[in-house]
This record gives C-alpha cells, structure tokens and sequence, in this order.
C-alpha cells in the first residue's frame, strides 16, 4: 500500500484543516448558538434580483456565450463595472486592470504563488486573516509581524528575512474591519505602510473584502487611492488590490477580483488560464445584472441590519462580560474580536463552552502565524438576530466569569 505522506510535496505538510470551517457544521445543530461562522445572513441575499438575472440570461441572446468557455481576465462589462467602482474610490482604473477570480481567496492563493519562494517573507498582522495563512503556506514562507506604528525599520525586516533564507516579497492586511479583529487602519497608519513598502521595494496586497460594510466613521481612501495619490497612476503602483461580491451580493457564486497594474493582472490571467481556465461565465453576467441594477441598495440593506447586531452585540458584551475582558469596537464588518486575561485558554473556553453553555465561537490563536493569541476570540454578529446575541453572550460571560474565578 503506497505511503501517501511519502510522495506528497513538501508543502503538503503545510496543509492545514480550518478551524472555522469545522466550527461551520455546528451551524447544523439547534441548540448551538453560533458566532464562529464570518459568513453572510442568507436571508439579506438578493435572491429575486438573482432569480430575475438568470432568467434573463437564458431568455436572451447571450445564452450561448454563458454557457461557453470564455476569456480567462474575466466577463468584460463586469470588468468594466468593477473598474468604474474603483474609480469612484479613488482608484483610477480601466478594465485591463481588473481580473475575475473564484472569489478573493483564489486571488490570495494565485498571489501566494506569483510571489513567494520557499524561504521567502510574508508580513502579516498579528492577528490576521485565517484564510490568507492557509493560501500562503502552500509556497512554504516565512512570517514575520507587519507593525502597523511604525516602530520596526525596513533593515529589521530585511535582515530577518536573510535570516531565514529568503527574501521580503510582501505585505497583506485588510485595512477595513479586518476579519478577525474588525479594526481598520487609519489613513496615517495607511501612509506609514506605503512608506515601509517603498523603502523594502515589496508588493503590499490590501485584502477589501470588508470595504463596503462601513456603519458608521468617515470612510478612508484604499491604500492602492492613496499610491495611486502619490505617484499618478496606477501602473506606477505597488499595492494589489483584492475585493469580493461574497459579502455583499452572494458569496456561494464565487465571484470576485483583483485590481492592480497590468503587469500584475498580465502574470495572474496566466495562472488563471492554468488552474481553471476562467471564473464561470453564467454567474459573472449574473453579477453583473444585480449589481448594475441595486448594488448600492443591496449595501444599504445589509449595512442597516450588520449594524443593529454589532451594536446589540457591544451593548451584550458590555453588560455581561467580567472585569477584565476587553473587546474592540469596529465602525463596520462582521466581527468583534475579546481579548480574555492572560492565562484563559480561548481552545480550552470553547471546548467547555459547546459542553456547557451551546455556545460556538473561534479561538483566537488560528489567526496568528506564530501561535500566539491563545487568550483571545473572534465573535461574528452577521448571522445572529437580537435574542441570540442577548442569550448568547449573557451565557459566554457567565462561563468566562466561572473560569476567571476558578482560576483566582
């Protein structure tokens, strides 16, 4: 019988199952209260305007061409549609600039490949997002933290990755209500890091799955605007910029794309043509129907009831949390990010917390690449309506006040 591990690549054991997606089949049992799952409430999903979009697809002339193969950069006047949003950004783009991809997680991964050599340096928050690791940890990096106050030098960073065997090739973050911690880096941090990345001549890779659901706060310029600010044009430009339909329009189409300078998007179309030819054609035209037709209502609708829970959800965790635990306060997104005291295991909490209280949450320590983040967790307000955060949350603090006093 063949030895698998044998004959698998290196980079195979790199491979690791997400903890989120194992804590999603809990989603299936009732008497689980969830806010593991970062996902979209289906029942904001437009589906009527969906419905209406395929059908006018399959009643039209383009039938044919949706179900063909197609042009691996993506469905042009979607591209085209993607572009015009970018520029009312600040982004100024043109189609040639865009590329469609199988949702942002594919971009990650196609970034993760164009970029890194075995050895190589990623930096990345400590926390970050969960999914961007396990994209990257195919092209074997090194990790190192992206400090977002300025208070590491380029040459630190270079040396570091000399250490290591490699090279610094680029920074990731979601500067928007970043999953996990639903922060959002101000515009002087954002000029800080265009700065760092100029001085390390390195990709920067701004992850805007989150842009749109801003409630509250003045909105900040995208990185790749304010570069784009700096030096006139985009084909000048470092930073790639990478957006979803997923949590806006419907995440189950997988639709989403890349916006950068065209010899970026020339060397990612090549990567598209090798691993899948092209995004699906039918629900590119489909997007595009709904998202020309509401797009900005869709977002408005969704931005009034994430904002209800959010703030349901703060005004739980004010009320029912211990002294001693703290959490962010994010102007938009999806999640809200605790810190426990030192000592409190966030694994060891949600073990006894499914036990006990049918409460299902992340641990915090599958979002930092070193391991650390042991005492913190990610809670996601999307998919709970007031009676679950109220219940949820009262039977959390509880538990969390039982430990932290067992352990006193």
């Amino acid at each position: 019988m063949l030895n698998w591990d044998n004959v698998f690549a290196t980079r195979a054991t790199r491979m690791r199952a997400s903890e989120i997606r194992e804590l999603l089949k809990l989603l299936e049992k009732p008497d689980i209260i969830s806010f593991a799952g970062g996902i979209p409430d289906p029942a904001l999903f437009p589906d009527a305007e969906f419905k209406a979009a395929y059908a006018d697809i399959f009643s039209g002339a383009q039938v044919g061409a949706a179900l063909q193969y197609s042009v691996s950069e993506g469905y042009k006047p979607l591209r085209e549609w993607i572009a015009a949003r970018m520029r009312a950004l600040g982004i100024a783009a043109t189609a040639d600039n865009i590329l469609i991809t199988s949702g942002s997680q594919q971009a990650l991964d196609y970034l993760g490949k164009l970029f890194l050599s075995p050895n190589d340096t990623a930096l990345v928050t400590w926390p970050t997002y969960l999914g961007a690791l396990q994209a990257f940890n195919a092209y074997e990096p090194v990790y190192d933290q992206l400090s977002l106050n300025g208070n590491r030098t380029p040459a630190a960073y270079r040396e570091a990755a000399e250490n290591a065997g490699g090279r610094v090739k680029f920074a990731y973050l979601s500067a928007d209500f970043a999953n996990p911690t639903g922060e959002t880096l101000d515009r002087a941090g954002r000029e800080r890091l265009l700065d760092l990345t100029e001085e390390l001549d390195i990709a920067l890779i701004e992850d805007a799955a989150y842009q749109d659901l801003r409630f509250d706060g003045e909105a900040i310029p995208p990185i790749l605007a304010l570069e784009i600010a700096r030096k006139g044009s985009i084909e000048n430009t470092r930073t790639i910029y990478s957006g979803s339909f997923s949590k806006t329009l419907a995440p189950g189409l997988r639709v989403g794309w890349v916006c950068a300078a065209t010899p970026v998007i020339r060397k990612l179309v090549l990567m598209k043509q090798a691993a899948d030819l092209h995004s699906s054609t039918i629900n590119q035209m489909a997007i595009h129907l709904v998202a020309e037709r509401g797009f900005d209502a869709q977002v408005a609708k969704i931005r009034k009831v994430y904002s209800h829970r959010r703030d349901r959800m703060l005004e739980a965790l004010a009320t029912y949390m211990p002294a001693g635990v703290t959490w962010t306060m994010p102007e938009g997104g999806m999640f809200i990010w605790v810190t426990l005291p030192d000592g409190v295991d966030g694994a060891a909490l949600l073990a006894r917390s499914l036990e006990t209280e049918k409460v299902a949450f992340v641990p915090g320590k599958a979002f930092f690449a070193d391991g650390s983040g042991s005492n913190t967790l990610r809670l996601s307000f999307s998919c709970a309506n007031d009676q679950m955060i109220d219940e949820g949350i009262e039977r959390l603090g509880r538990l969390v006040a039982a430990t932290l006093a067992a352990a006193a």
